[in-house]
């Protein structure tokens, strides 16, 4: 999708948001409720202090990290740091409006988010009544799974409580190679 997007403003917040909700598992609400002052720049990457979730109503907070990427173009890290320098932002909510004209505006709607995700799906080819805005997080823990982390190491990233909702997210993801039928010798 990634590959897909426009050389624009709105193209580099779309990028952004694709790779840093995928990376850090986020859900649209996490994403819109960014500041810049949520973000923790590190020579790793980046830490990103989650204030509130829906699974954390008392509103403890949580860190994930954004290690940095080993190609620069799905580079979660870089994508933030070009859009913040694309965008002018120093304060403030992390993801924008960018009108036609490639002007910076105020904070995303978490509806908006399901747009970027479903208009980058078109640019790419793909069914866009595929994605969700539940597709970034979803899909770290299925891809994350499928390229064999654990669940626990997923857990982490996503915040998970409960391994059963969790299992519930990969479990597709590893109908073959989480499979005893390997182990048989056939």
């Amino acid at each position: 999708m990634i590959a897909h997007l426009p050389d624009t403003t709105a193209g580099s917040r779309d990028r952004a948001i694709l790779l840093v909700g995928f990376a850090g598992a986020l859900r649209r609400s996490e994403l819109v409720a960014l500041r810049v002052d949520d973000v923790e720049w590190r020579d790793e990457g980046a830490v990103l202090h989650i204030r509130r979730s829906k699974a954390d109503q008392e509103a403890a907070g949580r860190e994930v990290a954004l290690p940095r990427g080993k190609d620069e173009q799905s580079c979660p890290v870089d994508a933030l740091r070009s859009w913040l320098a694309e965008g002018d932002i120093s304060r403030g909510q992390l993801f924008r409006s960018v009108d036609r004209h490639g002007n910076v505006g105020e904070q995303l709607s978490d509806r908006a988010i399901v747009l970027v995700i479903r208009r980058a799906a078109t640019a790419a080819g793909l069914d866009p009544d595929k994605y969700s805005g539940h597709s970034l997080r979803a899909g770290f823990a299925t891809t994350a799974a499928a390229h064999g982390a654990s669940e626990r190491r997923i857990a982490v990233q996503t915040g998970h409580r409960s391994m059963e909702v969790l299992r519930g997210y990969i479990r597709h993801a590893t109908v073959f190679t989480d499979n005893a039928v390997n182990d048989l010798g056939l």
